[in-house]
């Protein structure tokens, strides 16, 4: 591993999760072959506010099952 490889591992361990989360997503992120489209982006950036709204307040989340019954229950009206 070069001295830069590692000097910047090294940066990176001392940051937040969040941002350590993040930098780790953009450099994968990288690795494919072509970029995202408008429409990965999109999910993203979804993602990270959801999980931000939870990581605020985890007594709001609501188990999975229990939204999509409410979810089919409200479709087949």
């Amino acid at each position: 591993m070069s001295a830069l490889v590692e000097r910047l591992e090294r940066q990176a361990e001392r940051l937040p999760p969040a941002d350590r989360e993040r930098l780790a997503q953009r450099l994968l992120g990288g690795l494919r072959d072509e970029p995202l489209t408008e429409v990965e982006e999109a999910w993203v950036r979804e993602a990270e506010r959801r999980y931000r709204l939870w990581k605020r307040d985890p007594s709001r989340a609501r188990p999975a099952a229990k939204v999509l019954a409410e979810i089919r229950k409200e479709l087949a009206r």
